[in-house]
């Protein structure tokens, strides 16, 4: 190696050397860039694995012109390309791979050590060597020393920001020493004899294949320039849409902060990088979210797609922080992070706050308004009744029935608040809705017969099971019932029917009143809103309710002129108990009853 750096034979070496860091450094530029060009990642990987190939082989030739070591040109110099070409794919593949860190790279530059070594010692293989020796103990330290330099270049091209120049240098240099110490340890005796004239034509030939090597390494080059000045622009727009996000934007690794932008800092007020990076996630949470985050962590790494999930956390000086946060998982320098956006939402908690309460303000003004207009009709009766007894005028009217009457309407209406705002508890029970029904037809049939309306029910054959109040339930029919005869002025016919739908039970009632027009049908079951004379508004609020308490809902249909439609409907459930159908299935219908009734008379 000495006679290398004497003379002029340092020129070629300077100009080996000069190959393979130019094509250490460009492999690296190709690879540096797969998160972006995933599209093209086998191109990439092929592309680096050609190029560091080629600038290795190249100058393991220009070594060996200086040398007196023998060139041979047959099937080993093919070799000796695709060896160190299939060496470094493979370092490339394993690096990307999602193995630990210190196997990839463990791994990776043991292959390329290999491929560097096949170089040196594939041409042990050719049938034109009739000997050899080799010097174990410096195979073993140049073998040591390629797979050291190696593995620095790698750990500094994925732990330093992806320093390709400062890799590829170190690359390039291990390469050149590693072949330099590898001719000292091989001392080979071959059964031909070069002459002159097969010299001449080795070198011609070299000098073509090199020159084109060359001119390979050298456009590749171009291309990983160009795609390298792409990247950079694609990184400072990337740091430009992230550092002004007006949200946070936060990578997170082993449950600790890794990245924050600019606007994550201002959010959580800290003064700068070091008053959060590389801390616990959870020092900045608030405690009763910390199962909240590691289950989000969890859902997260399994690539399943979540919806914003509000968390609280504490700022640098321990204010509260109100935020919404969305996560994904992601690699960075071949390590599982995660990348999360954050949105103060202190202030929208503020102004919904503000928005509720006023709300409540509304509502319970609307409230107010309402109990004191319906209880001062009554009031106003009952103290101009007083009034004309304590004066003792018109004694011989009897004023105490519409007194009484009076000061019921006062309690009904008090009643009727009171189960509104009062959370009771009731004894929940199966019924079934058409022996409700039914008694409930019978119960108002009488106020009917008086309004000149008739009642014609169809409850069905089938059972018609439902898990509740039967008194609520039975207030709730009482209520759509009364209204309908109520609205029905010149008499008519309602319709009762009882269905059921799947897993729904309909009670329909229908009337053929005046209809409510569709302006006023949103207003339905709001508090103390009645188009009756006399009514108080809270019927159907309190009929909504408890509907609302028993998982049903109520829908409304009305036409002007033909009348309105109101459809109950509640959950089907059937009784654990009930397990023989045809018995609960044999109910006779009641309007079958009520046309035998009036047969028989």
């Amino acid at each position: 190696m000495s006679e290398l750096m004497i003379g002029d034979k340092w020129m070629p070496l300077m100009l080996a050397l000069t190959i393979n860091l130019f094509a250490s450094i460009t492999m690296y530029s190709m690879i540096g860039h797969l998160q972006i060009l995933r599209v093209m990642r086998q191109y990439w990987l092929l592309s680096g694995a050609l190029v560091y190939g080629l600038g290795l082989w190249v100058s393991h030739f220009i070594i060996l012109l200086t040398s007196d070591t023998m060139i041979l040109i047959d099937w080993t110099i093919i070799v000796k390309l695709f060896t160190i070409m299939a060496s470094a794919y493979g370092s490339f593949r394993l690096l990307g791979s999602g193995l630990p860190h210190t196997i990839r790279l463990l791994g990776c530059s043991l292959l390329m050590a290999l491929g560097t070594s096949s170089l040196i010692y594939s041409t042990l293989l050719s049938v034109q060597v009739e000997g050899y020796s080799i010097h174990y103990q410096l195979a073993s330290f140049s073998f040591l020393f390629s797979f050291l330099g190696t593995a620095c270049s790698f750990y500094i091209f994925e732990r330093k920001n992806g320093s390709m120049l400062l890799a590829g240098l170190l690359l390039g240099f291990t390469g050149i020493i590693m072949q330099l110490l590898g001719l000292e340890t091989v001392t080979v005796i071959y059964s031909v004899v070069l002459t002159a004239d097969r010299l001449n034509d080795y070198m011609q030939l070299l000098s073509i294949v090199l020159g084109l090597a060359t001119l390979v390494i050298f456009v590749f080059s171009l291309v990983a320039r160009y795609v390298d000045r792409r990247y950079t622009s694609m990184n400072e727009r990337y740091k430009l849409l992230v550092e002004t996000s007006i949200d946070m934007i936060a990578i997170i690794h082993d449950e600790k902060w890794e990245y924050i932008n600019r606007s994550g800092l201002q959010m959580f007020a800290a003064d700068s990088e070091a008053d959060m990076l590389g801390k616990p996630v959870y020092q900045f949470l608030q405690p009763k979210f910390h199962t909240v985050l590691k289950r989000m962590l969890q859902v997260t790494k399994q690539r399943v797609r979540q919806s914003p999930i509000e968390l609280d956390w504490f700022t640098v000086q321990g204010k509260p922080l109100h935020t919404e946060v969305i996560e994904t998982s992601t690699k960075l320098s071949g390590k599982q992070v995660f990348q999360i956006i954050i949105r103060d939402i202190s202030e929208r908690k503020k102004n919904e706050e503000l928005l509720i309460n006023s709300e409540k303000l509304y509502v319970a003004g609307q409230l107010a308004a309402g109990i004191a207009h319906e209880i001062r009709n009554p009031l106003t009766s009952l103290k101009g009744f007083l009034q004309l007894i304590a004066s003792g005028r018109n004694n011989s009217k009897n004023y105490y029935d519409i007194m009484k009457s009076e000061l019921n309407r006062i309690e009904s209406i008090v009643s009727e608040l009171l189960m509104l705002s009062k959370p009771q508890i009731y004894e929940l029970a199966y019924k079934d809705i058409r022996s409700i029904m039914a008694d409930t037809i019978t119960l108002l049939e009488a106020q009917a017969i008086l309004h000149n309306i008739e009642i014609e029910s169809n409850l069905g054959e089938e059972a018609l099971w439902v898990r509740g109040v039967e008194n609520q339930l039975k207030q709730v029919f009482i209520n759509v019932l009364k209204n309908a005869i109520e609205v029905m002025m010149d008499g008519g016919k309602i319709t009762v029917t009882c269905l059921r739908e799947g897993n729904r039970i309909i009670a329909r009632i229908a009337d053929r009143g005046p209809g409510i027009p569709q302006n006023q049908l949103a207003k339905i079951g709001q508090p103390f809103y009645t188009t009756k004379e006399k009514g108080t508004g809270l019927g159907l609020m309190v009929t909504y309710k408890i509907v609302d308490n028993h998982q049903g809902s109520i829908e409304v249909k009305s036409l002007v002129g033909d009348g309105t439609t109101f459809d109950i409907i509640l959950p089907f459930q059937i009784p654990a108990e009930v397990t023989d159908v045809e018995v609960w299935n044999k109910v006779t219908p009641i309007h079958r009853l009520r046309q035998e009734d009036e047969s028989a008379s």
